[in-house]
């Protein structure tokens, strides 16, 4: 393992343009991050086109948002804007066998907006009324709805628009459950702008229900640590973001990295090494990864070792305590080592 580590910091020490690609939990998240400022790397999420987008609404726009605690206890209407992922669900399924308990209603009224949604079990029988238009995709649809809401006429009505109208003229919580990969964002954009003309009247919010907790805590993570999301640079000593040049898939392909250091203890694997760009990877594995200088054996956090993971369900952070605790090391340990091998005060890369 020593011999691993020297060998794996001597080739990140030697490199002018390093990156880093993670999907791991907190504190392995911060170990990376800690690394890239001390050798001058890039780095992003191994899902970072998704997380990408889904951070855009609130660096570009902004919106008004809800934590998923007040949802469950004080939404009586949810519409669910666009298909959910399974991983969300259940709590779909939960909410529609609540009723909020801060609100003095029997039971909460749900919509569905745009094409998505189709299979969605609500739990005891519940059905949601679809808000549709045509054959417009999710963005015409919220386009749609948000010209009738403000009584503006439309080419193609939403289906059910006055069911939908009746009870959000009631409604004293109205909650939109947004994937953020399940539109783009524009759509995302037109959906705060639904939200800000009926905050003009009365009240409404989003939950932002996200593609990848892990992506989305190390999202956070990065923030607290650099003041910007992932994809950030500490190439010329201080972070900056730019979500296009430090998109660290970008940049592998274009061949301006020379590095690539991959951390994952899930099942994704690092794309083929192009040209002279050196590899190490720390993943769940047994065998050596393909075209790796050097491959790390890692436990998964919330498995092999204790953990802090993003819980889309609270809305912040849980510790989490190992299933199946094993001798495995974690990320943020093996990180930690290579740092210790890293030269204090080296120069940094161009």
């Amino acid at each position: 393992m020593e011999r691993a580590v020297r060998h794996a910091a001597a080739l990140l020490h030697a490199s002018r343009c390093p990156v880093f690609t993670f999907d791991t939990d907190i504190h392995g998240t911060r170990a990376a991050i800690a690394l890239a400022e001390r050798v001058g790397a890039s780095y992003d999420h191994a899902d970072g086109a998704g997380l990408a987008r889904e951070t855009a609404l609130l660096t570009d726009k902004g919106g008004m948002f809800v934590a998923p605690g007040e949802v469950r206890r004080r939404a009586d209407l949810i519409a669910i804007v666009g298909e959910l992922p399974e991983a969300h669900r259940e709590f779909v399924a939960e909410l529609a066998e609540t009723v909020p308990d801060l609100i003095a209603i029997n039971a909460r009224q749900f919509f569905l907006v745009g094409g998505g949604g189709r299979g969605l079990t609500l739990g005891n029988g519940r059905k949601a009324t679809r808000l549709s238009c045509g054959k417009a995709g999710l963005g015409g649809t919220i386009a749609a709805l948000r010209a009738q809401c403000a009584g503006r006429q439309v080419s193609t009505p939403v289906s059910n628009f006055s069911r939908f109208q009746a009870a959000l003229a009631t409604a004293r919580f109205p909650v939109f459950l947004f994937f953020g990969q399940s539109a783009d964002g524009l759509a995302l954009e037109m959906l705060q702008g639904l939200l800000a003309d009926i905050n003009r009247k009365s009240r409404a919010s989003a939950l932002h229900l996200p593609a990848s907790e892990g992506g989305w805590g190390s999202t956070l993570a990065s923030t607290w640590m650099t003041g910007f999301p992932l994809r950030t640079s500490f190439a010329r000593g201080f972070p900056e973001f730019d979500p296009w040049r430090f998109d660290v898939a970008r940049q592998l392909a274009a061949g301006e990295a020379d590095f690539h250091l991959w951390i994952s203890d899930g099942v994704k694997k690092p794309s083929a090494n192009s040209g002279d760009t050196k590899v190490v990877v720390l993943a769940k594995t047994s065998q050596p990864v393909a075209g790796a200088e050097v491959t790390f054996a890692i436990g998964k956090a919330g498995v092999d070792h204790d953990a802090v993971v993003y819980s889309a369900r609270t809305g912040t952070l849980n510790s989490v305590t190992a299933d199946a605790a094993s001798e495995l090391p974690s990320a943020a340990s093996i990180l930690r080592s290579i740092a210790e091998h890293i030269p204090a005060g080296a120069e940094l890369p161009c």
